[in-house]
């Protein structure tokens, strides 16, 4: 379980196919400090486990449910990715808690700045549509946001200066993908109806 907040932006070393499968390396000297070989930490918000870890290098396998589902699958040398280490019990919850599972990854259909703030706006596939609420908590690249617009087939949050320096949303471009989690708590609320909805 994670809260949103991104801890550092590491830094990419390279992905690469082996007969392991594929595997992700980055350099992250804060991070790497405080985990280790079987720690959990959310890279661009997806769950990962650590695999290796040397000095400020930490190395994570990719599943091919991950690399079909997010982002991953488009990095490269040097891209940026927001880390989390998993919440730690007692430690201060400033987000909201965000389990690592990403649901999809979608479009980034404009992001702009108004004032000393920045507007993203992305697609939300139809699939995801009922998890998304007007003010409801949703997770992009890991960073935990507010929605504060849901139109007919996007939504949109506001960026404030703090979150567009310390994360990778600044690295965000018109047309790229960026992974979204929905709030947990809209898909209990799911289950739950579905489970005392009589048939029809």
């Amino acid at each position: 379980m994670f809260t949103g907040l991104i801890e550092e932006v590491g830094c990419v070393l390279w992905i690469r196919m082996s007969d392991r499968g594929t595997q992700l390396q980055l350099t992250a000297p804060k991070l790497a400090a405080a985990v280790a070989v079987g720690d959990s930490v959310a890279v661009n918000g997806c769950c990962l486990t650590v695999s290796a870890h040397r000095g400020h290098q930490l190395t994570f396998d990719l599943l091919e449910e991950t690399l079909d589902r997010t982002n991953l699958k488009g990095l490269r040398r040097d891209s940026p990715v927001n880390l989390e280490r998993a919440l730690i019990a007692g430690a201060p919850m400033g987000g909201h808690f965000v389990q690592g599972h990403i649901d999809c990854s979608a479009k980034a259909i404009s992001f702009e700045r108004t004032g000393e703030d920045y507007r993203l706006e992305v697609d939300l596939p139809e699939d995801f549509a009922h998890y998304a609420a007007y003010k409801g908590s949703v997770a992009i690249n890991g960073i935990s946001l507010t929605i504060a617009e849901l139109l007919a087939k996007s939504f949109a949050v506001w960026i404030i200066p703090h979150t567009k320096r310390h994360t990778n949303i600044d690295k965000v471009e018109v047309g790229a993908l960026v992974n979204v989690e929905f709030d947990i708590l809209a898909k209990y609320v799911e289950r739950m109806l579905a489970r005392h909805t009589p048939d029809d």
